[in-house]
This record gives structure tokens, sequence and C-alpha cells, in this order.
């Protein structure tokens, strides 16, 4: 995001001129990574078996998870590149994006990665974004909270970050409020992990209003407007409620 109030990239490089080979061991999880420089010459070998296990053994429980919780929807991982400055925020960060199916109509967005990254004590979330449609748009919103999440901006329960522009073009709503994945319940929200726990919190889109109002009124005053409205969190048209 190159908006206004879009969070600033963050991370290292490899080097001038350096890009990477990873290998894999016949499975998903890198086993060695080599840099190379651009003459050819090999620069450095790092073998980190412990902590990309442990990452990649994290983001497939969360998959495990999401796909058992949509029981009859496609789901499908979708790798995420941040980009040469962001992706040591978030190694090997993935979108789970869900199909309708029997729990609903709707699409469903979930990352799968921040936990590995944030944990504390095995405590951490994911996230998770409801939409009408299926859209790469969507997939970029997610990889932007897990790196926002994971750069530096701690995001839990009842905080609120700014996108910087709309949702999507066109909608009042240009911030996300975390919550509770009201749409889904509990039973997506606890995700037991190897080591931990991880919560799937709900980022609600919502307007700039609306995120004074929790201010000034707090958070369960603001539920209890969306509430009384009857709002539709997946139409990208709602009006404010304040």
């Amino acid at each position: 995001m190159s908006a206004a109030g879009s969070p600033a990239a963050a991370g290292g490089r490899l080097g001038t001129g350096a890009h990477a080979r990873v290998s894999r061991d016949g499975g998903r999880c890198p086993r060695v990574i080599t840099l190379v420089a651009r003459s050819g010459r090999l620069v450095e070998d790092w073998h980190d078996h412990a902590v990309s296990d442990a990452r990649w053994s994290a983001a497939e429980a969360v998959e495990a998870h999401v796909r058992a919780f949509f029981d009859g929807h496609p789901v499908e991982p979708v790798t995420c590149d941040l980009g040469p400055e962001r992706r040591e925020a978030v190694p090997g960060l993935r979108v789970l994006v869900v199909g309708p199916g029997p729990r609903g109509a709707g699409w469903a967005y979930v990352t799968a990665g921040c936990w590995a990254v944030t944990e504390e004590d095995g405590q951490g979330p994911e996230f998770v974004m409801t939409a009408p449609v299926r859209d790469q748009r969507f997939v970029d919103l997610m990889a932007m909270i897990a790196f926002y999440h994971c750069g530096g901006h701690r995001l839990d329960l009842e905080h609120s970050m700014p996108i910087g522009e709309p949702w999507v073009p066109g909608s009042a709503c240009d911030h996300l409020l975390i919550s509770l994945p009201y749409l889904h319940g509990p039973g997506l929200e606890h995700c037991p992990l190897p080591g931990g726990h991880a919560r799937i919190l709900w980022t609600l889109p919502v307007t700039a209003a609306e995120i004074e109002f929790r201010r000034r009124e707090g958070h369960e005053a603001l539920e209890r407007l969306f509430d009384d409205a009857g709002i539709i969190p997946t139409d990208p048209r709602r009006a404010s409620v304040v």
C-alpha cells in the first residue's frame, strides 16, 4: 500500500545483487537457503531446520483447522510474496481462500503464518476477513494485515488499523476493526496448534467515523450500533452507523 496511513515497509535486504535459492528435501518445508551473489559465487548456506519446521508446522495446523471447520467448502492456500523489504517480517505467509459452501455463500480469507512469528507463551492471533466475492484485493489486504501485525504493530481484540484507502473502491470503510469472528463463532476462533493456541480474529471493515465513535464510547457501544442497524458486514456499500 502506498496511500497515506498505510503501514510502512520494514525488514532487510539480502544484499546488493543477491538472491535466494530455496532447496526442499521432498516436503514443503525449506531445508537449505543459499544466498548467491550476482556473479554466481556461493555466499552462504543456512541450515535452519528447527525454525523453518516450526513455522511450517504451525501454518499447516492452521490450514488443517480451517479445512476442518469449512468442511464442504473449497479451500485454496495462496502464497503471499510481500516483497524483499517485507518478506522477513512474515516468512512463508499463506492466505487461505475459502469459497462458498454449507456454512454460507460468502468468501473467507484467513492468514496462516502470523502466529509463528508473534506468539508469546504459545498464544497469538491469525486473522479472517469475509467478503462477497473472490478477488486478489482481499488476499493483498490480508497480507497487509499480516505485515502490519508482524512488522511491529501488534493487533489484538478491539484494536483497529487504517487501510489508507477504501477496502474496496467506492466503500466508505477505510479502517479495519479487530473483533470476534461472529459470523463463524468459536469453532473457527479457537485453533489448537503444536505447542500453543491461536485465536482467529475477525478484521471487520469500518468507517473512520465508527472508529472515532469507538474511541469515545467504547468497543461494545459500537458493536451495539452494528447490531441495532443490522449491518451486512460483507456489503462494501453499507452506510456508516454514526
